[in-house]
């Protein structure tokens, strides 16, 4: 069941809108701000952000103002550098990245009272800020070759591609239960493996070599993929639609044959694709916790503070609002538009308030941070564009082949090269930060074999 034209969150700005309901998304973007800190500052050590324009892509955007929040934040991030180490203020481009089926309505009108209050914020010593929506799946390309400068995706990389392939047998389930076979916990596995690969490798294409991601997603607490934390929802979601079917409002193969396209990784997963892709180095994985339903307060590090004395009723009626705003749309292609009220306000709702102890539940989030290592071509960029200055030269005959691999493979190929045809550079030069530096180099040659 792929996602790509129906994934998308409920439209406009009425009460069951998105735009109204993801007070626990802008909690997940307030908790991962220092990661986001972080990052920006690395990328300043690399002179990165000093550009003359930065160019920034928040990949699954949605439709509330939590994107242009984000924006504020990284704006205000990037001044403060500036003025802390006396540079221009740079401009900044922000590309407001969703499914083609996203409502970019309804957040680009805000862009307007965006653009006002950015102005009143940071005065006139802020650079043009200018923001465009790309509509696209970011399991594939969107922008062109190393034009980006920093990636910024939350509360998304959880959604798969498309639901995976194979799990006819996990029968009444809509996901992973602790009731299902071995081979549905191994095919959403293998689905997030191979969507979370394709996203690095193409963003490894889109971003400029020591450019930035700042991902925040849905991960579990333990590697049993069973454990509550990541399936409890939909346990409950389950359970309400199999209310349904007995009381004949949907068909049993209806429900045989829908799959959530989610997935909750544990971090030792996140960790192992990104090593194996090689495209990207891992600076911060951070995993924090954070209520079901967050209530706003005065104090914005106390955005997730939860009233746990809060009626049971009126929790339960807020997080059924949240996850229809987020689901509704997915639902209703397949199960239809017409039990969508009784599902969210009756079953779903009560299922919420007699588990008392959801009350006190957590969803589990990975925060990374990552720098991009790899060149196009690793030995060429490393030969034609860092070794010449002071400079240092190589000499590439015509007939050189290069290869694309990580710059760690291309540092290691190099310097064996340089033991096995005694060709020692008067000093040395090492990695750092994905970058190379060097102290005076003597004139080497590499040989017209090396590959």
């Amino acid at each position: 069941m792929e996602g790509k034209n129906i994934l998308h969150m409920n439209t406009g700005n009425g009460e069951l809108s998105y735009a109204r309901n993801s007070l626990l998304q802008e909690s997940v973007t307030r908790k991962a701000l220092s990661v986001l800190n972080l990052a920006i500052k690395n990328m300043a050590d690399l002179g990165i952000i000093f550009s003359q324009c930065v160019k920034i892509a928040d990949m699954g955007c949605s439709s509330s103002v939590n994107s242009l929040l984000v924006a504020s934040n990284i704006i205000d991030i990037v001044n403060k550098l500036c003025e802390e180490n006396n540079q221009k203020a740079p401009q900044f481009e922000f590309y407001l990245n969703d499914l083609f089926g996203n409502d970019f309505n309804t957040i680009i009108k805000m862009i307007p009272n965006f653009y006002s209050n950015l102005k009143k914020d940071q005065g006139e010593h802020s650079g043009h800020c200018f923001v465009s929506a790309t509509p696209g799946s970011f399991y594939g390309r969107l922008f062109p070759d190393q034009s980006m400068h920093l990636v910024h995706s939350s509360y998304c990389l959880h959604w798969l591609s498309q639901a995976p392939e194979g799990i006819e047998n996990n029968t009444t389930n809509i996901y992973i239960a602790k009731s299902s076979p071995p081979n549905v916990f191994e095919a959403y596995e293998k689905q997030f493996q191979n969507d979370f690969r394709n996203f690095l490798q193409v963003r490894s294409q889109e971003i400029v070599r020591g450019g930035c991601m700042v991902l925040t997603f849905l991960g579990r607490s333990m590697a049993d993929p069973t454990c509550d934390d990541c399936i409890y929802l939909w346990h409950l979601l389950g359970l309400s639609l199999l209310d349904l079917l007995k009381e004949g409002l949907i068909q049993e193969s209806d429900l045989s044959s829908f799959n959530m396209p989610y997935y909750t990784p544990y971090e030792d997963e996140v960790r192992n694709i990104i090593r194996n892709e090689g495209s990207f180095s891992l600076d911060t994985l951070n995993v924090f916790q954070v209520n079901w339903y967050p209530i706003k307060t005065n104090d914005d590090d106390d955005a997730n503070a939860k009233d746990f004395n809060e009626p049971s009723h009126i929790y339960g009626k807020k997080t059924a609002k949240a996850i229809r705003a987020a689901v509704e749309p997915f639902l209703t292609s397949h199960f239809g538009n017409s039990i969508m009220d009784v599902l969210f306000k009756r079953v779903f709702t009560d299922g919420i308030q007699s588990n008392l102890a959801l009350h006190t539940k957590q969803f589990t989030l990975n925060g990374i941070q990552l720098h991009h290592i790899k060149a196009s071509s690793g030995i060429e960029w490393l030969a034609r564009s860092i070794l010449p200055i002071r400079g240092t030269t190589l000499n590439f005959p015509s007939n050189t082949k290069f290869e694309s691999h990580p710059v760690s493979t291309c540092f290691h190929r190099i310097t064996s090269v340089f033991a096995m045809e005694n060709l020692f550079p008067s000093n040395h030069f090492r990695v750092c930060n994905g970058k190379f530096t060097n102290r005076t180099f003597t004139f080497i040659n590499v040989p017209p074999n090396f590959a």
